[in-house]
Formats: C-alpha cells, sequence, structure tokens
C-alpha cells in the first residue's frame, strides 16, 4: 500500500474513531478495500495519532482563528490531526509533504473549501515548526 492510500485510510479510520468510538483495529479494518492489507505506516499513522492527541489537539486549537476544534468538521480535523501527527511525530517525512498530502485529502473528501482551511490550518502551523 502506498502512502497517499495509507493517508486516506487512516483519515477514514479516524473519523470513524471520532464518531463512533470504535476501537482503532476495528475502524481500521471497516476501511481497508477487500485486496488491501494494513501496513506498518498504516498502523503507527492511526496509533500514532490517537496516542499523541493530548499533545496533537491544543497545537490544532492554538492556529484555528475564530474556531475551536469542536467545531471543525469531522473530516477536516481527522485530516488535520493526522497531518500533525505527521509533522511532530514521523521524522523521514519532510513537512511539507505532510501538509500537502492533507490538503489533497481534504480536497478529495470536502472541496475546494476544505482544502483551503486544512491549507490555513497546517501552514500556520508549519511556520512555527520550521523555526
Amino acid at each position: 500500500m502506498n502512502r497517499r492510500i495509507a493517508r486516506l485510510r487512516a483519515v477514514q479510520a479516524l473519523f470513524q474513531i471520532d464518531l463512533t468510538g470504535t476501537t482503532w483495529k476495528e475502524a481500521l479494518q471497516n476501511t481497508l478495500e477487500d485486496d488491501e492489507t494494513a501496513d506498518e505506516f498504516l498502523e503507527e499513522t492511526v496509533q500514532g495519532t490517537l496516542y499523541y492527541a493530548d499533545t496533537i489537539d491544543p497545537i490544532i486549537t492554538k492556529h484555528l482563528q475564530h474556531w475551536t476544534l469542536e467545531r471543525v468538521g469531522n473530516v477536516d480535523r481527522a485530516i488535520i490531526r493526522e497531518a500533525v501527527h505527521e509533522m511532530l511525530y514521523m521524522e523521514d517525512i519532510p513537512l511539507h509533504v505532510s501538509v500537502n498530502e492533507a490538503i489533497e485529502i481534504a480536497k478529495a473528501f470536502g472541496g475546494e473549501e476544505s482544502g483551503k482551511f486544512v491549507n490555513g490550518v497546517l501552514s500556520s502551523i508549519l511556520k512555527e515548526y520550521e523555526r
């Protein structure tokens, strides 16, 4: 499974967990196509995003302008959380790659406005962490 598909499946699993409270393993199984199996990158992404949520969410909240994290749409919230996890905890991935991949997923799921919103939040976070 390539990383773009893995990111997409991770966002789908995170969305499902956020909405239903299901376990990460069950959510991940529900997102996989019949011919797919979860690889190490996908599992690490989902587990890590959930594990570090107490660190990730305040960072996101700090960079939301006139929004609360609860007000952010479930899909956008899952995309941003996954991207911030990558940016902070997956050192082998360039920061700009994480941002660009998240924007593409947001455009695919939510359209142009979601892409712009995700871009704005992640670009703000990126500026802080590039220093």
